[in-house]
């Protein structure tokens, strides 16, 4: 069992959805990141992701690209966002998923990169480019060092693919809820409760529901259609960019707290 699996495990014995916020490393700079993932980790997330700034951020959406824009213009390095984590995981209960795109992966190489994740205590990876064909790469050498490689399910997805990516995946599966992009939307979309019975057909590992969930309502709803996990990005990083630092952690402590609500045992 990893972390990620426990965490799931646990909430599983009371009923209980997870709540997995996603922010931008390094924006507005590291130091707010770092108080950021621990207010999270005190308002109601149980488990966080965390997105390394990358010039070429194919699945994001229009906020989460200007916030790793911003960080990258201030210099933030995937080195720093290691260091910051570094002193940070061992003060959360949460644990942390990196997302990262596998051009950064490969560059470093495969088996350094993981060795120093694990290092830091990394708890799981979301690399939204890492085609099926490959993922063997990098799943078996995660999975000897006790990280999860979390893989994505489209909506687009034939039920063959979904069969294959639910064996793959680890920790959980990522069902995303639209096609394109992460970001904000007014309305779910209508297939998410239908893949969710057609992936519990074929695995009884846990599914995390993202890509344009931000409403309380909203996570409420995927809850409701039987979801194990709600994944909330753009919503968070849109929040913590608006104001000063200080602003920002305060509305995204304050948001967290809502969806946690939205989503707790009846």
């Amino acid at each position: 069992m990893t972390r990620i699996s426990d965490c799931f495990a646990a909430l599983a014995q009371g009923n209980n959805c997870a709540l997995i916020p996603f922010i931008t490393a390094g924006d507005p700079d590291l130091q707010t990141t770092a108080q950021a993932l621990e207010i999270l980790d005190r308002q109601g997330a149980d488990l966080i992701e965390l997105g390394v700034p990358y010039s070429d951020p194919l699945a994001d959406g229009p906020v989460i690209q200007a916030a790793a824009t911003r960080a990258l213009q201030r210099g933030t390095t995937l080195d720093q966002v290691l260091e910051m984590l570094g002193g940070v995981i061992p003060k959360l209960r949460s644990p942390i998923i990196l997302f990262t795109y596998y051009n950064p992966i490969l560059n470093r190489g495969i088996d350094k990169f993981l060795q120093q994740i694990a290092a830091i205590g990394v708890s799981g990876l979301v690399v939204p480019d890492l085609p099926l064909e490959e993922a063997d790469n990098l799943l078996k050498p995660a999975a000897v060092l006790g990280i999860d490689v979390i893989l994505l399910i489209a909506p687009t997805s034939s039920p063959e693919r979904i069969k294959a990516i639910a064996n793959s995946s680890q920790g959980f599966i990522y069902l995303v809820s639209v096609t394109g992009v992460t970001g904000m939307r007014s309305q779910m979309g209508t297939r998410v409760s239908d893949l969710l019975i057609e992936i519990r057909k074929v695995t009884d590992k846990p599914i995390g529901v993202g890509f344009g969930v931000s409403q309380p309502e909203q996570a409420q709803k995927i809850r409701e259609w039987g979801a194990d996990g709600v994944i909330v990005g753009s919503a968070f990083v849109n929040r913590l960019a608006e104001g000063s630092p200080d602003e920002g952690l305060q509305s995204i402590g304050e948001f967290c707290q809502s969806l946690k609500q939205a989503i707790a045992t009846p």
